[in-house]
């Protein structure tokens, strides 16, 4: 462990952030790392417990406890706090191809599963991790991953998402060839293009791509298979296919008046303010710029876009939670090793409380309808209150109201991986998903695998890299079976 009693001595610190008021004029990423006598602080608050539920990994209903991808974290904790950062990085990346995306971006549910967590705040492990690789990039520790062997062997990725990346590395490591098709201009998919620049830099994906290619691995943008390239082309000059589409189809609220002008996707919205950044377009479709702004559904989806329409330099933002405003404190965490289920700002809407003098969440609302002008333009939103009962949620009558709104966004999730692939691939699916084996994620067409939320469903970035690394292992074993033969 860190320091004997540590836990005891030092309070958990949070990463440092720019200010409130500053950072909602630009997309400068606003978290930053520990410094290494602060991460060696937080790392002596480790218990090195005999059971450490901060590995565990495993779904829970929606909720996930612990790590997926089974993280050593209370031996890099105890490394960090020794400031051995060589041999924490590389145990470390022992089991997590990207710490320095997931140290950014994941909700991290180890620190919610920590020990300490019961009676106390947890460890940051999250904030430990990223000033792992942080630091093993500025030592000039992290280089590009070459196979000891090149074989003959080729396989095509299509999608280069998160799971897409870590069957591209581990398959290269391994000496296949490899090849990524992205049909977007850049490779990372959502974590490119749907996650703002403010919360993951865009240069650390595409620090992380370079060292990919130096590697030998090659992406292919701008390509969208199934129309672009057909499955009997891949088929042709691949020996495995891996899909990794994601799972990027939104979920509809078709109300009255869904048709009109206004009305998008917040995905379509995030991906157009992030190409705009890059240059990719000159003009967006869709701006909040001097608007008011409705974004229906409370996630992390939709906390982007409250962030970004706050820099859009929108009138005004609305954020429709379905659910009633958790309490502010709990005397017992009842709920362990799940998330404590009290009420938290996002750092979106901290910006828009620093900005607009409230936070931008309004509880217990359901949309009934949306309210369109004469022009087909959206012009508000008609809503009933729901309340908590015995029997779940249920309308309050008489508590209609209309809120103007010149743009809406639908933030309520994904359904599932979207049609092109697996229609093109005649590949089965259920309920949106492709349909796998769970233990080597073959699918009905020989030589064609999948993971990743196209498979599971919309998940976290770390049960993508776990599903990476899995569909690599099976890839490499039916390869290697298939030589044999």
């Amino acid at each position: 462990m860190g320091e004997f009693k540590g836990f005891m001595k030092y309070p958990k610190q949070q990463l440092d952030e720019l200010s409130l008021k500053d950072r909602i004029n630009g997309y400068e990423p606003f978290q930053q790392r520990f410094t290494t006598e602060d991460a060696a602080t937080q790392g002596a608050r480790c218990m090195d417990c005999g059971t450490p539920f901060c590995q565990t990994g495993s779904s829970f209903g929606r909720d996930t406890i612990g790590c997926p991808i089974g993280n050593y974290i209370p031996e890099w904790n105890d490394l960090v706090y020794r400031k051995d950062y060589k041999e924490a990085y590389e145990r470390l990346s022992e089991t997590n191809n990207f710490p320095e995306f997931t140290g950014r971006v994941c909700p991290a549910p180890c620190e919610s599963s920590c020990v300490l967590a019961i009676n106390n705040d947890s460890v940051a492990i999250k904030g430990i991790e990223r000033t792992i690789i942080d630091e093993a990039y500025d030592m000039g520790l992290v280089k590009p991953k070459f196979p000891e062997q090149r074989l003959e062997e080729k396989v095509a990725i299509i999608g280069s998402g998160p799971a897409g990346l870590t069957a591209a590395e581990e398959l290269n490591l391994l000496g296949y060839n490899v090849t990524v098709y992205e049909r977007n201009h850049r490779p990372g998919g959502l974590l490119m293009y749907g996650i703002p620049s403010m919360k993951l830099d865009k240069e650390v994906i595409e620090r992380r791509v370079k060292l990919m290619e130096e590697a030998g691995i090659v992406f292919k943008t701008d390509v969208n298979v199934g129309k672009d390239i057909t499955k009997e082309e891949l088929d042709a000059q691949y020996d495995a296919i891996i899909v990794c589409t994601g799972s990027q189809k939104g979920r509809d609220l078709p109300l009255e008046g869904r048709m009109s002008f206004g009305i998008h996707f917040a995905m379509e919205y995030l991906t157009e303010q992030t190409q705009l950044q890059m240059g990719e377009i000159e003009e967006p479709t869709i701006t909040a710029k001097g608007k008011n702004v409705i974004v229906i559904g409370a996630g992390d989806t939709g906390a982007d876009c409250v962030a970004t329409a706050l820099r859009d330099d929108c009138k005004s933002v609305v954020q429709f939670n379905k659910y009633v405003r958790l309490t502010d404190k709990i005397e017992q965490n009842t709920s362990w090793p799940l998330p404590m289920p009290i009420f938290k700002l996002d750092y979106a809407h901290k910006e828009y409380r620093e900005k607009f003098g409230f936070e931008p969440r309004a509880y217990g609302i359901q949309t009934m309808r949306y309210d369109v002008d004469e022009n087909d333009n959206i012009r508000g939103l008609y809503t009933q209150v729901l309340e908590e009962t015995e029997d779940g949620m249920v309308i309050v009558e008489g508590t209609e109201r209309h809120w103007p709104a010149d743009l809406v966004l639908l933030s309520i999730g994904f359904e599932g991986t979207e049609h092109l692939v697996p229609h093109s691939f005649n590949l089965n699916t259920k309920r949106n998903k492709i349909v796998a084996n769970e233990k080597d994620f073959r699918t009905n067409q020989d030589k064609i695998f999948v993971a990743g939320d196209a498979r599971k469903g919309q998940s976290l970035v770390v049960w993508a890299i776990k599903e990476g690394r899995a569909v690599a292992k099976s890839v490499d074993k039916a390869l290697k079976k298939k030589i044999t033969i």
